[in-house]
């Protein structure tokens, strides 16, 4: 147990001194985490509208800060480049979000052509149900890509690895609630980039800090 505890520990630290240098990336992730706890409270009562907010609110707030905000020259505090840790992200990096989102944009477009999709649903009537049945697709969704990277990193590292990183994407969003409630107030004072990385100031940082694996 304590060697899950240390290597969540270590994945957690990794993903935040590689990648989220940004205040505005740090506070749009606030905002996701936000409302993937609201989705957490309601998915049991209604998993179609949890699966709404979590892509459209919480999904789309934490991946426009990677994509539009991060930094990708070179990290002189990790002394990493971009390539590198694309290459040794142990979750989804930035290519493997792109081919996720695409999934995710393109996997109700069958519904246009046949409103049972594939014999899955009774056809939808009114705007109201098709919005349902698109958010049980994009539920499915959400939980196939985590259960796929689960496996992946099973087969490619190991089962600790893998389960390691499914805790920590479950629980991001109270850990991002932690370690970003102050980025907005950085922005308000004109901080855009957390000069703080690398610094010995988060409790999540490890005596000594592997690299991520």
């Amino acid at each position: 147990m304590n060697d899950f505890v240390e290597a969540l520990r270590v994945q957690r630290w990794d993903d935040h001194r590689y990648y989220h240098h940004s205040r505005i990336n740090q506070s749009l992730h606030l905002v996701s985490a936000i409302s993937f706890l609201f989705a957490y409270v309601i998915v049991l009562k209604d998993p179609a509208i949890a699966a709404l907010i979590g892509w459209l609110m919480a999904m789309t707030s934490r991946q426009t800060g990677h994509f539009f905000f991060e930094p990708r020259d070179y990290d002189v505090v990790n002394h990493a480049s971009h390539e590198y840790k694309e290459e040794i992200k142990v979750g989804y990096n930035l290519r493997r979000k792109v081919v996720l989102m695409a999934i995710w944009a393109v996997s109700p477009l069958p519904l246009y052509f046949d409103p049972t999709y594939f014999g899955i649903f009774s056809p939808h009537v009114g705007a109201a149900e098709f919005v349902r049945h698109v958010a049980q697709i994009w539920l499915v969704v959400g939980v196939g890509g985590l259960l796929f990277r689960t496996a992946q990193l099973f087969f490619l590292k190991d089962m600790q690895t893998a389960l390691v990183w499914a805790t920590k994407i479950l629980t991001d969003p109270f850990h991002d609630i932690k370690l970003y409630r102050r980025a907005p107030l950085f922005l308000l004072r004109g901080e855009w980039i957390d000069q703080a990385i690398g610094a010995d100031m988060y409790t999540e940082e490890p005596d000594e800090v592997p690299r991520a694996t």
